[in-house]
């Protein structure tokens, strides 16, 4: 038996009438309680952000994505391109010709992101849950059709149910001083509309998605030249091992990013974002358990009597400082598994039933995403262990000190 625990447990749970103690340990086990249960939920809220993020730009980059070290393109002889077709792993390239345009349909005119990709991109499937309107279609019946987000449907008023009207792509010529009244200072090209999608992630809201020989020729590419080069990996496939085979064979020309390696500024803010609420929210533990301070620091003078019977009968330092400490402990998990379990328990009535709301109405999620981490739950016991030890250990040494007084 752990006799220093099992007298801090009697201390802890024997006491026969309520005193101020009493009651300062409740409001400690409270503090802690609560502390807990908000660490655990909004460290679940910046985890499920953080995975939302990532659902979301599934629908618009892909599993690996090859861009110029250098400038807006890149040549690449067909011969390499189908070498890199071939490596283990990989399911399909798509090759993509992308830059900004001005668009006009009807009466009105935006500036857009063009961004031409070959038949191929069909394949990846990557817009089959964003679309909200038409059908994914890119060519048919020799046919240019194009895909544009909710934002340019709603700025140029347009719709896919329409095929009288067709959407206008201008790029400007180069060398050519422009002017809308200078005969080929730009370069022209219409396209219809076959559907509308819609992804909340920044910056695709001014996309427009049409066939790479349709781009290619709008936007001045040559017969070699590339954008980026978006990769679907096979199921299973090792993302690591296919990303440095890439590479390598690419060459130093080009830069092959995962999906996340593209967002890394938005994942690092959420990541620095998460790291300083972690840190406010341990603070607040912190001085919630101050609490626990006071309270030990006025057990161990009621105790004071029962300590040097202890003393007479033979304890040592040691071994008084070990039951308060115990003491300490009892009072902070107690309070911590409380709030553990009460913040658990939120998180899963907000991933089951959405109590909190986002707000908005056209979205992937309505309701606040939340996904709790083992990792997560760990760092939180840590946390509390840390302050625990902190503000009983000087209580304890104290009570530890009596046979000097």
């Amino acid at each position: 038996m752990n006799l220093p625990a099992f007298i801090a447990r009697r201390y802890f749970f024997s006491r026969k009438k309520r005193s101020f103690i009493s009651y300062l340990s409740l409001l400690s086990m409270l503090g802690v309680g609560v502390g807990t249960m908000a660490l655990v939920v909004v460290l679940s809220v910046f985890n499920g952000m953080e995975e939302l993020n990532r659902q979301l730009f599934k629908s618009v980059d892909a599993d690996l994505t090859l861009t110029p070290v250098q400038g807006k393109r890149q040549a690449m002889v067909p011969q390499q391109l189908g070498r890199l077709r071939g490596l283990a792993g990989i399911q399909v390239i798509t090759t993509v010709a992308t830059d900004n345009a001005l668009a006009r349909y009807a009466d009105g005119q935006t500036v857009v992101r063009v961004k031409g990709v070959d038949s191929t991109f069909l394949q990846q499937h990557r817009l089959d849950t964003a679309m909200v309107e038409g059908r994914q279609v890119l060519q048919q019946n020799g046919i240019n059709y194009a895909l544009v987000a909710d934002g340019i449907r709603n700025s140029l008023s347009m719709s896919p149910e329409d095929p009288l009207i067709p959407l206008e792509l201008l790029f400007p010529e180069r060398n050519r001083r422009l002017s809308s009244l200078t005969p080929g200072a730009f370069r022209q090209q219409q396209v219809a509309v076959s559907g509308v999608f819609f992804v909340s992630a920044p910056n695709y809201s001014d996309l427009v998605i049409v066939p790479f020989e349709l781009a290619r020729e709008l936007l001045g590419y040559g017969p070699d030249d590339y954008a980026s080069l978006e990769v679907k990996l096979k199921p299973g496939a090792d993302e690591a091992a296919v990303q440095k085979a890439l590479q390598q064979m690419a060459g130093a020309s080009w830069l092959v990013q995962t999906r996340d390696e593209i967002n890394r500024g938005l994942f690092r803010a959420i990541r620095v974002e998460k790291l300083f609420v972690t840190l406010t929210l341990a603070f607040i533990i912190l001085v919630a358990s101050i609490n626990i301070f006071y309270s030990l620091s006025m057990l161990v003078l009621e105790k004071k009597a029962d300590i040097g019977v202890m003393f007479a009968m033979g304890a040592t330092p040691s071994f008084i400082r070990r039951i308060f400490l115990a003491e300490g402990m009892i009072i902070a998990f107690t309070g911590a598994g409380v709030g553990l379990l009460l913040g658990l328990l939120v998180c899963y009535l907000q991933q089951r039933y959405g109590l909190i709301e986002l707000g908005t109405t056209a979205g992937l999620v309505n309701a606040y995403p939340v996904s709790v981490r083992p990792n997560d739950v760990i760092i939180t016991g840590g946390i509390v262990i840390v302050v625990t030890v902190l503000t009983s250990w000087f209580p304890a040494q104290r009570a530890a000190r009596k046979s000097f007084d």
